[in-house]
């Protein structure tokens, strides 16, 4: 039987970041336990391949039919390996608002005000334009400008500000509100995931060790308290002990190994014939995401990105511009640009994030479209629609029932209808109207049943799941503020599944900064 003091399930973004940070002072034994593989081909270092994931990198789960959605299923890509979904994400560096922090501490989350994580976002970052009041310079995850942006993404930026909405250089800094382009997590024109951040240099460390292709069946608790992890390895049933436990499957990984190890709804545990241990209803409960809309336009020629001979040839000669320099188009993120919008009176930060992208999008991008042109999306910042996660069998390989509930609150389509709009106008203002774009879903954008229809057609995950294991000071919640699970010794969570609400942003910094955190309260409790 292997054995650690430490054992953390996971190396995706939050895992990455307590494992590292648990390794670091040599004083306890740390394993990691990784469902995927090492992620260090070019498939994850190239940015630009993003899009070109496959099944060893992405578990591409999907959601059960959604009513919000005419009952379509939708997509959930997450990343499989070392590094999470931030070896497959956009890599846009963004923490949400200050007030979200604010509004975790005023829900119960003591400790967890944006006075409190900024110095953990700061000690993280490593910002190449240096540390600064919101900035760190000198953290294990590299933050850069892109050093390549295609001129209509930039454009998009000059079209809002012919509406005055304002620029802004910096979402992560002074205010939020405004439209730019995007930092990213990159370093030398390649992806810095987490797994290169925080595991790549722990790995020389003695005191700590890594199973890759571990995929864990349950924690292994006996009197209200863990003392080790059972997980499958190819067709080997194998059992490390540890004194703590530190889960970070992601949003639907976690809840599911919970569950499966008895901790979770009693009744719905009994149906799938798992022993109640630890009755918690909000197990799997709670679940939000950020609800999208992406608009399509093709544009004669060839001044933006896409699939046709030429364009094809030249994002070959780019991807030999990168590996001879690491420059050009494949250093690109695609959501170059964006921005956060306040279009509800009384809001108390923005409603609506959009991404901008010099290239025509379907079906997240799984769809190839042979057009050249642009897309941009909108989303639901802060959804009033939650959902849950369950499980669909009581064999870990089997993917758990996901039901973000999308659209099912009609706050969020107001919201949504509010952002098409404000889109549409960006869009059409001269900057990027010169261009003549054909939209590929044209609407009266004053016919409000027909925008709701179209939205319900078309709308998905922009790939924010969180919440499924919120972090509360109240009884119902599953982890206290200090990331351990209520009714369990020693169990801790490390990633976006303990949020009690959604950022307004991206979710991959702040994923990083829990990880940080939970490091910080398992050291406390050792």
């Amino acid at each position: 039987m292997e054995q650690a003091d430490i054992v953390v399930v996971g190396g995706g973004s939050g895992g990455a970041a307590a494992a590292g940070r648990l390794s670091e002072d040599g004083r306890h034994s740390v394993a990691l336990l990784e469902a995927g593989g090492r992620n260090t081909g070019l498939i994850t270092r190239v940015p630009g391949f993003m899009g070109k994931q496959t099944p060893k990198t992405n578990w591409a789960y999907e959601t059960v039919p959604q009513k919000g959605l005419n009952g379509r299923r939708g997509y959930q890509p997450r990343g499989r390996g070392l590094g999470g979904s931030s070896a497959i994400n956009a890599m846009l560096y963004i923490r949400g608002a200050a007030w979200d922090y604010d509004n975790w501490a005023a829900l119960g989350c003591d400790g967890w005000s944006y006075a409190d994580v900024l110095p953990v976002f700061k000690r993280a970052e490593a910002n190449e334009r240096g540390a600064d009041e919101f900035h760190g310079g000198d953290g294990p995850l590299t933050v850069s400008d892109q050093h390549w942006a295609h001129a209509g993404s930039k454009e998009f930026v000059e079209a809002a500000a012919s509406l005055q909405i304002p620029r802004n250089d910096d979402f992560n800094g002074a205010r939020q509100e405004g439209v730019g382009l995007y930092q990213v997590t990159q370093k030398g024109g390649e992806r810095w995931t987490a797994g290169r951040a925080y595991v790549e240099p722990a790995l020389s460390r003695p005191n700590f060790s890594i199973v890759t292709d571990a995929t864990a069946e349950r924690v292994l608790l006996e009197d209200g308290k863990v003392w080790g992890v059972a997980y499958l390895r190819g067709r080997e049933q194998k059992v490390v002990r540890a004194k703590k436990v530190v889960l970070a499957g992601g949003v639907f990984g976690t809840a599911q190994l919970l569950m499966l190890s008895g901790i979770g709804p009693a009744a719905h545990l009994a149906e799938h014939g798992v022993k109640p241990l630890v009755d918690r209803a909000q197990v799997g409960a709670n679940l939000q995401d950020h609800v999208d809309y992406v608009a399509a336009f093709e544009v004669p020629g060839r001044y933006f990105l896409g699939q046709s001979f030429v364009g094809n040839l030249t994002m070959l000669k780019e991807l030999v511009r990168w590996l001879r320099k690491r420059e050009g188009v494949m250093t690109s993120p695609f959501a170059e640009a964006g921005g956060f919008l306040t279009l509800l009176p009384g809001s108390p930060a923005p409603d609506v994030q959009f991404h901008f992208v010099p290239v025509v999008l379907e079906d997240h991008g799984r769809t190839a479209v042979k057009a050249h042109g642009f897309s941009c999306h909108v989303c639901v910042l802060r959804p009033e629609s939650h959902g849950t996660v369950r499980l669909a069998s009581a064999d870990v390989r089997d993917a758990p029932l996901i039901d973000p509930a999308f659209l099912t609150d009609e706050r969020d389509m107001a919201v949504m209808k509010a952002g098409v709009r404000a889109m549409y106008r960006i869009l059409a203002s001269p900057p990027l109207a010169r261009h003549g774009a054909k939209d590929r879903y044209p609407i009266d954008l004053d016919d409000d049943d027909a925008l709701d229809r179209l939205i319900r057609a078309r709308a998905d995950t922009v790939y924010h799941p969180v919440g499924t294991a919120r972090m509360g000071s109240d009884a119902d919640a599953v982890c206290d503020p200090q990331l351990r699970v209520r009714g369990v010794e020693g169990l801790y969570v490390a990633d976006a599944s303990v949020m009690p609400k959604l950022v307004s942003g991206n979710t991959n910094a702040p994923s990083i900064m829990i990880g940080e955190r939970c490091a910080d309260f398992v050291k406390a409790d050792l």
